[in-house]
């Protein structure tokens, strides 16, 4: 299989030259993308380094990280590549792991492979606060937007991929700027894809980061809610349906009228002085307990649905 790594250039003029120089004999060809950059990083590139594996490619405007991987996966797919791997100019990836990257999807184990800085206590203790904190929370929703449940780090850049798996999916539909890699694997969830993690150490040197935690919280937020919604609409009552079809809804009516139930009964409780009767108690807690239950069982048939199988065995002999 031809290996192309994909480069999105943006402010990496001091970075790019060592970026290239981890890249090994397996790569065939490097594709570097000027998303519109200030600096010059294409015309920097093509001045300074000379590596006959490379392509330049400019974008007219900038479309952030993710419009410049998509512009690079196109040119990637033209020029013929079977596996096309993203790693970000600014220096904080090995290189050399490509690799173990890329092996599962030559095992036809995987469609898309990630890396994973959560693998190892002592590299997470070496992770700033916030960033630390901030993937925490953005897994957790990630897990339940996407249907990836045993998938953590999901805003690691450092990603492998098969051009069978990007032709099922719609460029214009995925997220261009921060979201991106995020909205790959709901992207990827939806066609069911098998998506594994790698584990891997992160730089963190002297690159600055653009990413405000403040300015992109509530859109975020947003795009997630909206794909969890999408997902399990589509997933258990247009694709497929299923005893969790009926899990689902029954634990969320129970669970809400059990707690509208309860919190009528202890405000009135409060205003009137006189305790809530063991019926009454037992009347809220039963659909509470129930609806609980029902959401825990829609749970664990969500988990167990992650694909597990990888599309290529539908198409390699």
């Amino acid at each position: 299989m031809k290996i192309f790594v994909i480069i999105p250039c943006y402010k990496v003029t001091q970075h790019i030259a060592g970026v290239v120089d981890t890249l090994g004999p397996e790569v065939d060809q490097i594709i570097a993308v000027d998303d519109c950059c200030p600096d010059g990083s294409g015309a920097f590139i093509e001045k300074n380094i000379s590596d006959p594996r490379l392509t330049v490619v400019y974008n007219k405007k900038n479309l952030g990280v993710g419009g410049a991987v998509l512009h690079g996966y196109t040119k990637a797919i033209q020029m013929g590549a079977d596996i096309c791997v993203k790693v970000d100019g600014d220096g904080q990836m090995d290189g050399s792991l490509i690799k173990t990257l890329v092996n599962p999807i030559l095992k036809k184990k995987a469609d898309y492979t990630k890396g994973n800085r959560f693998f190892s206590f002592y590299n997470v203790r070496s992770m700033p606060k916030k960033r630390l904190i901030g993937n925490m929370m953005l897994s957790f929703l990630t897990k339940l937007s996407s249907g990836y449940w045993s998938i953590f780090d999901p805003t690691n850049g450092f990603t492998a991929v098969h051009t069978n798996a990007l032709r099922l999916i719609s460029f214009d539909q995925i997220s261009t700027r921060y979201f991106f890699e995020t909205d790959m694997l709901i992207q990827l969830g939806n066609v069911r894809a098998k998506v594994l993690d790698m584990p891997m150490e992160a730089v963190y040197g002297d690159e600055v980061s653009g990413l405000s935690i403040k300015s992109i919280f509530g859109e975020f937020l947003t795009k997630h809610l909206k794909a969890i919604f999408r997902r399990l609409i589509y997933t258990y009552y247009m694709r497929d349906f299923s005893v969790a079809s009926f899990h689902l809804p029954l634990g969320v009516l129970l669970l809400s009228g059990g707690g509208v139930i309860g919190s009528e009964a202890w405000i009135e409780s409060i205003r009137s002085g006189i305790p809530a009767t063991s019926g009454t108690v037992s009347l809220a807690m039963l659909p509470i307990l129930l609806g609980v239950q029902f959401l825990l069982s829609f749970l664990s048939y969500d988990i167990q649905s992650e694909p597990s199988t990888a599309l290529l065995d539908f198409w390699e002999p």
